[in-house]
């Protein structure tokens, strides 16, 4: 008889139901956030742009390239994004003095100001589902 190379781990039906109740949070909660970024007059997508660039560590300016990995999407897809962003009025860009290559990317006031109340209905939200997701980060420590 043959001993697998990797034995699987014991895994409870607790465990099961808390990862499968924190992944419908999770769902619950991106269903929120495209809900309100289309009432918005957003893309869900624009929406994760305009939050990237403003909740950038250390508020540093951002590039094309910050954008694309904070998102996850390939560079050609972050400049096509910011073209859009661009055209739609919610995002200014502005070379580096020190390095004509590279591009920095601001939000503009309007920008600012959709991204305010978007923001201020996510951390609502965060807050209604704060207890829940407490509650199976907790379990998990015990």
């Amino acid at each position: 008889m043959t001993v697998p190379k990797n034995p699987r781990p014991a895994i409870s039906q607790a465990d099961y139901q808390r990862l499968s109740e924190f992944r419908y949070l999770i769902r619950r909660f991106l269903e929120f956030s495209q809900t309100q970024a289309n009432d918005a007059g957003l893309t869900p997508r624009q929406h994760q742009a305009l939050l990237a660039i403003k909740g950038f560590p250390d508020g540093g300016p951002v590039t094309v390239g910050d954008l694309a990995e904070r998102l996850r999407i390939r560079h050609h897809s972050a400049v096509e994004l910011v073209n859009r962003l661009g055209e739609a009025g919610l995002v200014i860009r502005h070379q580096d003095k020190h390095d004509q290559r590279r591009v920095f990317l601001r939000l503009t006031e309007h920008a600012e100001d959709r991204l305010a109340e978007l923001s201020a209905a996510h951390l609502d939200e965060l807050k209604r589902i704060e207890p829940m997701l407490e509650r199976l980060l907790t379990r998990h420590k015990q």
